[in-house]
């Protein structure tokens, strides 16, 4: 016993010796060799000067970062500011053609049509509801399910709506389900379908439409249309997941993975197949080409746009933050830069194949049993699919 007193007595010495050398540095580290305190001068200028990007969309997200920044605003007086961020489009009719484009992006005439039109109206987030379901949400849904669809699409949604888009209480958790369009205009060659999306809008209620041009480039503007739909439609809903209308999704799995999920990890959830270390194809062949004069950099990590998962939490959060991101035409990629800007990123979930999964196993019911989603599908697949993991007798080890 004494011997045990002895070794706790000597423990309590050296931490108390220990602990003085430790107040002594900390008190003198910021002193002179007289006791003053020390002058800390920066080695380096701390505010760099603007210069403004060569990339419009750099640009143009430079130009928001500065408008959004209150220290910046509090600390520059107008004189101070660079004639580049005196901008008088930035206060004009947004949804008009912005023609001074035409000559701050230097290879403008020589880009694909598809970058001219997104670019005249790349400041335009407002567009007319056209079709609407301002009540599907009456009853606060579990999971919402929106699927982005072209008016020629009718048969993808309805083999979503005959499998795993079916709406109602599924797992003792309420579904909702709605389709996002656009206008498939004339323009872009499509036959007038309106007859038949009124009476696809009136027999289903689950479309959602919007007056503006529906391409490839404009799924961005689709996203922040719909992000807002939801603050004003249907904020409670718990999950949402959004996706393609060529993907088969198993909807139970994704019920039972939401059930299992803590508070916190519910909170901030967003999971798919997440892309990393990626950046802009330079190839004018690629559907996903952007020359240097549109953007440069590397992208953040962003989740594929054939179908992801998220909390309402995290959709009023992109939401909010959607204002402060320039539109970028690849929804997936400005959906990443949403989340970086949050100070967030997309978790990673094997359950996602937006690439498909290995030829030998794609007739297998088995090999989907623990899936989410699998890309791409046709609808006669869907069906087929839905339907055997629908077998009471499926086994599968």
């Amino acid at each position: 016993m004494a011997l045990l007193k002895r070794k706790l007595k000597y423990l309590v010495t050296v931490m108390m010796i220990n602990l003085f050398i430790f107040v002594l540095i900390s008190r003198n580290s910021g002193q002179d060799k007289n006791g003053l305190d020390k002058l800390r001068i920066p080695s380096k200028v701390f505010w760099a000067k603007l210069v403004p990007s060569s990339a419009y969309w750099n640009h143009q997200q430079q130009i928001l970062d500065i408008q959004n920044s209150p220290i910046l605003l509090r600390n520059l007086s107008s004189a101070d500011l660079p004639d580049w961020l005196n901008d008088t489009a930035l206060t004009s009719d947004l949804c008009q053609p912005n023609f001074r484009v035409t000559t701050q992006v230097k290879d403008y005439n020589t880009l694909p049509h598809r970058f001219k039109d997104f670019l005249l109206y790349m400041r335009c987030r407002s567009y007319p509801i056209t079709r609407d379901v301002p009540e599907i949400c009456k009853e606060q849904p579990f999971l919402l399910l929106a699927v982005k669809s072209l008016a020629p699409h009718f048969d993808r949604r309805q083999a979503i709506r005959q499998s795993w888009g079916r709406a109602g209480v599924i797992a003792n958790k309420t579904v909702v389900t709605v389709f996002l369009l656009g206008n498939a205009t004339s323009v872009d060659h499509h036959p007038d379908l309106s007859e038949m999306m009124h009476y696809e809008s009136s027999h289903h209620k689950d479309i959602i439409q919007w007056d503006f041009r529906d391409s490839f480039f404009n799924l961005t503007v689709k996203e922040v249309l719909f992000l807002e739909w939801i603050q004003a439609h249907c904020s409670g809903a718990q999950f949402i997941f959004k996706g393609d209308d060529d993907v088969f999704v198993n909807t139970h799995r994704i019920l039972d993975f939401l059930k299992g999920l803590s508070e916190p990890k519910a909170k901030d959830l967003f999971v798919g197949d997440v892309i990393t270390n990626a950046g802009p194809h330079r190839d004018k062949k690629v559907k996903y080409f952007i020359p240097e004069s549109m953007y440069i950099g590397t992208y953040p990590p962003y989740a594929g746009g054939g179908g992801y998962l998220y909390s309402g939490d995290i959709a009023a959060r992109l939401h909010n933050m959607s204002h402060h991101v320039a539109l970028y035409p690849i929804d997936d990629v400005y959906t990443g830069m949403c989340l970086r800007k949050l100070g967030l990123g997309p978790k990673k979930h094997k359950g996602f194949r937006t690439f498909n999964i290995e030829e030998k196993y794609r007739l297998n019911p088995c090999a989907y049993k623990s899936l989410m989603l699998v890309h791409p599908r046709t609808p006669q697949e869907m069906i087929q699919i839905w339907s055997w993991l629908s077998r009471p007798d499926l086994s599968c080890q």
